[in-house]
């Protein structure tokens, strides 16, 4: 299900110009309506329910409706962000509640090494990952004899 704003919780982070979750949207969906200074998906057909918008809210309201695969049916899933982890909490239909922690990246923005500091090994011809056998801690990787 697509991210959708509450308007209750919303305060449009108090922007002028952009919002966090304009900032943080990949699929550039979310706006601020300037005379509500509320934000909303302007294409929910468009979202791809990265979560991006989900965690980085302040005010916690954006959500999106969970999927099975990530928590059960009629359950909620909400994100509280600090400086260095996302705690989430899972609120299941029979009133549970379970929390998890997860570190956030700690790489600065624009600063991640898209090969992961790892060299090539062969391209696209090679029978290798990318990065083996260096990611593996190997010399080199078992063939198999012809």
């Amino acid at each position: 299900m697509p991210s959708y704003v509450n308007p209750e919780k919303c305060d449009g982070c108090k922007a002028l110009d952009k919002t966090a979750c304009q900032h943080i949207c990949p699929n550039d969906l979310m706006v601020l309506d300037k005379d509500k200074m509320k934000a909303y998906n302007r294409d929910v057909t468009m979202c791809w329910e990265c979560y991006n918008c989900v965690k980085i809210c302040p005010t916690q309201a954006v959500e999106v409706r969970s999927y099975a695969d990530f928590v059960p049916l009629g359950a909620s899933a909400t994100p509280m962000r600090s400086t260095d982890t996302i705690l989430w909490t899972v609120k299941f239909r029979n009133g549970t509640i379970k929390r998890f922690k997860f570190p956030i990246r700690t790489t600065p923005e624009g600063k991640a090494v898209p090969d992961g500091g790892f060299e090539s090994n062969g391209g696209l011809d090679s029978p290798l990952l990318f990065t083996e056998p260096a990611s593996i801690g190997m010399d080199d990787v078992f063939r198999l004899k012809n």
